[in-house]
């Protein structure tokens, strides 16, 4: 990979400053593609005084210098700054994660980065400057000029990927949501990116049901057999190896897991959950169907520990890694 990643700083006042310090830290250890801090030169040197961690930091213009000087320090591209306020969130904070995040996405749009890291941020703070902000999946989308529903929300760990159907929204109105043209839509965009992104030739997709048990033949819903049944017969009508709908219950068991490269889940707490239970500490969010490549650590800006150095920095890891190795396969193909 010749070009450099771009890594946003996310709240200033969140894990995000220290877990990148720990990130270029472990660059030779974890094998890490070369990477740039977006802005927070200040932030990101009080970080490191406060965690008393010897990571030397290289000012950089442009990221074409980021893999020059990486192997010495860690590169932060000149822009906007802050102040390093751990566990005190506020406006100035909000603004340095927007900018630093905008700039991250314009260069990789621009081919000057090879895809996105983005540190964890506030929706709250961020939704107080720009109150159209919704998040930073609908971010991206929305400056790649597509609709929100084109980016999909992909949680990935060793030992599982899922893919929440529906995502912020109340559980009242899930069922609603939940339609053949959204499974169908959700699952083209999910394979296209486990064959591009992955490698994996042929995908196997395992669907969840909606209900308790896949809804018992409609004893407990009808959802399944009105709705999901006939979106996966369309699929595989199409030679999308989905299977399913699957009882939630029992599709994240380990004999079950071995079975399917990626799973749909009908909603946000039927993704995340087992998720989060396998591979906390791991786990990345992807966002699929972009033209450029993102991916963020699948935890939040963590205030309460925020500057206190227990932070664990293996999901910030496990992004950088993983937006390298896709980055990589798309420039190969």
């Amino acid at each position: 990979m010749t070009k450099p990643l771009a890594v946003s700083i996310g709240d200033p006042a969140g894990v995000g400053p220290e877990l990148i310090l720990a990130a270029w830290r472990a660059r030779a250890e974890q094998d890490l593609p070369a990477f740039a801090a977006i802005g927070g030169l200040e932030v990101l040197r009080a970080a490191a005084v406060r965690a008393k961690c010897d990571v030397p930091l290289v000012e950089i213009a442009h990221m074409a210098e980021a893999a020059g000087v990486f192997a010495e320090g860690l590169p932060v591209l000149a822009g906007a700054d802050g102040a390093y306020k751990p566990g005190a969130p506020g406006e100035d904070g909000a603004q340095l994660a927007f900018a630093s995040l905008e700039r991250a996405i314009t260069l990789s749009k621009a081919d000057e980065a090879a895809g996105v890291v983005t540190a964890p941020v506030s929706k709250a703070q961020i939704a107080r400057i720009e109150p159209a902000f919704v998040g930073q999946t609908e971010m991206l989308a929305r400056h790649c000029g597509l609709a929100d529903e084109d980016a999909v929300m992909m949680l990935a760990g060793p030992s599982l990927r899922t893919v929440p159907l529906t995502v912020h929204c109340a559980l009242a109105e899930v069922p609603g949501l939940v339609t053949q043209e959204l499974i169908i839509h959700r699952c083209h965009i999910l394979a296209r990116a486990l064959r591009e992104d992955y490698g994996i030739a042929r995908p196997h997709i395992a669907v969840a049901g909606l209900n308790p048990h896949a809804g018992e033949n409609g004893r407990m819903g009808r959802e399944e057999i009105e709705t999901i049944m006939p979106a996966i017969a369309a699929l595989r009508a199409e030679g999308i190896d989905a299977t399913g709908p699957h009882p939630a219950d029992t599709l994240f068991a380990p004999h079950k897991r071995a079975g399917y490269d990626a799973a749909l889940a009908m909603y946000h707490d039927q993704a995340l959950v087992p998720l989060k239970t396998l591979d906390f500490d791991e786990g990345v969010n992807v966002t699929l169907g972009l033209p450029i490549v993102r991916t963020s650590p699948d935890h939040g800006t963590a205030f309460d520990i925020a500057g206190k150095g227990v932070a664990r920095p293996q999901a910030m890891i496990a992004a950088i890694r993983m937006a390298g190795e896709i980055a990589a396969r798309r420039a190969a193909a």
